[in-house]
């Protein structure tokens, strides 16, 4: 499932192609389950897009809003026009004359309104790439749970839209065993944590992928092979099981935590 700096960046490359200054966009649903809801926006000219989490949101109309989640098998596919053909796949396609996109496989495609759009806001925890959000809410939540720190963090109701990389990464980077508490973690602890992720993501929007160590722990810097994986990126733990730590040379572990493959090494991150 995408993290949500890729959902913030698919927001941006939206704005980019289809805002109000590109014009009215063509708006379908080749396959049809959007069918109703494209006719009524079709020829208007996206006027917002936005991310919260992992929860994207455009909107062409001043009342209402796409909802769209991708879920862990929806892609979302930018082109140049002339447009292709669209496969009957093709959840919703927008189109004008310099661009198309295709959403295949969402688990969530509907138009919703502007209090639909709220609530969905509300249930959601504060997103380090949203300039209305910030630490203390997500810590109200964290300093009161006995739940680990590693769960805590993929719950998207109390930080929206740190992945199974990230809350690998975050934590080894901040020497803290993912099995701690959530109360255990210290008010500082925790502001570092999210200065952290805001910088992370940041960069991960700028960049469209993850990458984690720090300049002195590069390929270059340490002389080893760069990572060779389909994610790409550098990072110290995630999807590194058995492979020795780049600090300390410990090998890596992984086990199952809150439905996903944790990475850690259990030498760095003792406290």
């Amino acid at each position: 499932m995408p993290e949500g700096h890729t959902i913030h960046r698919l927001a941006q490359d939206y704005r980019a192609r289809f805002g109000t200054p590109r014009g009215p966009a063509r708006v379908t649903s080749p396959q049809g389950r959007f069918a109703p809801a494209a006719a009524q926006l079709d020829g208007h000219a996206l006027t917002d897009a936005e991310a919260h989490g992992k929860h994207l949101f455009l909107r062409f109309r001043p009342a209402d809003w796409v909802h769209i989640h991708l879920g862990l098998f929806g892609k979302v596919a930018f082109g140049d026009a002339p447009a292709p053909p669209p496969t009957d796949t093709v959840r919703l396609r927008l189109a004008n004359g310099t661009s198309y996109v295709d959403l295949r496989g969402p688990t969530t495609c509907a138009l919703i309104t502007d209090a639909e759009k709220q609530a969905i806001h509300d249930r959601l925890g504060p997103d380090p790439l949203r300039p209305d959000a910030g630490p203390s809410a997500a810590y109200r939540r964290i300093s009161r749970s006995r739940t680990t720190i590693a769960a805590l963090l993929m719950d998207q109701k109390v930080v929206a839209g740190v992945g199974n990389v990230y809350r690998a990464e975050v934590l080894f980077r901040h020497g803290i065993d993912p099995y701690r508490a959530g109360r255990d973690i210290t008010p500082a602890e925790w502001d570092a944590i999210w200065a952290d992720l805001v910088g992370l993501m940041r960069d991960g929007v700028r960049d469209n992928r993850i990458d984690t160590v720090r300049p002195e722990h590069t390929p270059e810097a340490m002389g080893r092979p760069p990572r060779v994986d389909d994610h790409g990126g550098e990072v110290y733990v995630y999807r590194r099981a058995n492979l020795p730590c780049h600090l300390c040379g410990a090998a890596i572990r992984t086990a199952p935590l809150a439905a996903r493959n944790l990475f850690w090494c259990p030498d760095c991150q003792r406290t």
